[in-house]
Order: structure tokens, then C-alpha cells, then sequence
């Protein structure tokens, strides 16, 4: 599929640097790309925000038509209302890339997400939440085995954006008629090969790459080449 401009929308859970030397990475093989970078979505309704300052970022850049939209990590569930607002616009998305992600259904919050990929992990995550805590709160020995060096785990860290419960209980929009293109599953880590057999069951085109969830600062070339091997495919 030819696409116009890769949309690579981080995270709500870090921030835009965490896609390292990706964007220039895929702009060398001469790929259009535009990073969103949200960073006011720190109160409800947080998903409508993010979507929404996601959406005038987008307008505002004009980006040649059509798009993929590339959702990493805690974006991915959020990919069905973006593309649902770009149609809005008349901006046509001919692709959505999970990258990393969860997957989004409908009338489901981040928590329930969580209980789909791995119910304990989501319980020990809640029970944390419940008592005030925030996720993900990382240290450098929590990320040493993820393939990145010192100085990339310490950027990591230092993007992190924790939240509370409030932000996991909150239901995440999802169009009635989504899906509108066709999507794609790039998993990076095993943390997220379920969600790459499920995305497969869905009927999305899967593909791997190395790198670990943070591949696009651990192994950017590697990822620049599936991310736009997927995209074609599409």
C-alpha cells in the first residue's frame, strides 16, 4: 500500500522522545513522517484529550494523504478514535499500525485491556493503583534487560509519565465502524506476542522485529525497516 505520511503517535504513558532516531531513521529512507506529541492529557477526560490534541497536531501539520497511523504501547487502543477523527476531517487513513499495543475493543478500559494480555499481571497492577499508587513508575534495574544502555534507560525514565487509577478505570472511545482500513500487529518484545496471535486471529497482518518495547531507541534501523515492510504489505 502507498501511504503518504507515517503519524507516529507515542504513548500517553511517555512521552514523544521515546521514538528516538526513528523518525529520522525512516525520513533517510524517504518516508514522510509526523511525530504527535501530547503532553496536556494529565486529567479526565484523558483519552478525549489526547485524541483530540492529537487530531490538531495532525490538521495543523497538513500531512500528505493517506495516512498510517502508528500507535506504540498505551496508543494503540486509541488508533480506532484518531482514524475516526481524521475522517472527520476528510484526511483519509489507509492503514493503522499497532505497534507494541494492546488491543482495543469496545466499552473497555486500559485495566480490562490489561486482564485480556495477562490477568495477573493486570491484578498486581490494579491492587498497586487501589492503594494510590501510579504506573509504570520504571528504575534503571527494571529496564536493564530490555536491550538499551544506560543512557537510553535513563531517557526512558525520565519520559515516563505514571498514572493513577483513574486514567486505567476510564472507558476508551471505540467507533462503531471501526475497522475502516486495514491494520497491521509490529510486536518487538515477548511481552506483547499475545497480542500479535490475537491481532492475527483479528485477520491483521503481524510482523516482528528485535529491539524490545523500546526498539525505536534500542534498534531503530531494524525497526524503520519492518515498520515500512508492514506498511507496504498492507
Amino acid at each position: 500500500m502507498d501511504v503518504g505520511t507515517l503519524v507516529l503517535l507515542h504513548s500517553p504513558f511517555v512521552r514523544a522522545s521515546t521514538w528516538g532516531d526513528l523518525p529520522t531513521v525512516l525520513r533517510e529512507r524517504g518516508q514522510d513522517v509526523l511525530v504527535v506529541d501530547v503532553d496536556d492529557d494529565d486529567h479526565p477526560p484523558y483519552a478525549a484529550r489526547y485524541v483530540a490534541r492529537a487530531a490538531l497536531q495532525i490538521s495543523a501539520a497538513d500531512p500528505r494523504a493517506p495516512l498510517a497511523l502508528v500507535g506504540h504501547s498505551g496508543a494503540g487502543p486509541l488508533l480506532p478514535q484518531i482514524g475516526y477523527a481524521q475522517r472527520a476531517a476528510h484526511r483519509q487513513v489507509a492503514a493503522y499500525v499497532f505497534l507494541d499495543s494492546r488491543l482495543p475493543r469496545a466499552e473497555a478500559n486500559r485495566l480490562d485491556l490489561m486482564h485480556d494480555a495477562d490477568d495477573q499481571f493486570a491484578h498486581a497492577v490494579h491492587d498497586e493503583l487501589a492503594r494510590g499508587g501510579l504506573a509504570p513508575v520504571w528504575t534503571d534495574e527494571d529496564l536493564v534487560g530490555t536491550g538499551l544502555d544506560p543512557a537510553q534507560r535513563a531517557a526512558v525514565i525520565a519520559a515516563a509519565r505514571p498514572r493513577g487509577l483513574a486514567f486505567f478505570e476510564e472507558v476508551l472511545p471505540h467507533p462503531g465502524d471501526w475497522p475502516d482500513a486495514p491494520c497491521g500487529y509490529l510486536h518487538t518484545s515477548l511481552d506483547y506476542a499475545k497480542g500479535a496471535r490475537v491481532a492475527g486471529l483479528r485477520g491483521f497482518d503481524v510482523a516482528s522485529s528485535s529491539g524490545g518495547h523500546f526498539a525505536a531507541l534500542a534498534e531503530p534501523a531494524p525497526l524503520a525497516d519492518a515498520l515500512m515492510d508492514l506498511v507496504t504489505r498492507l
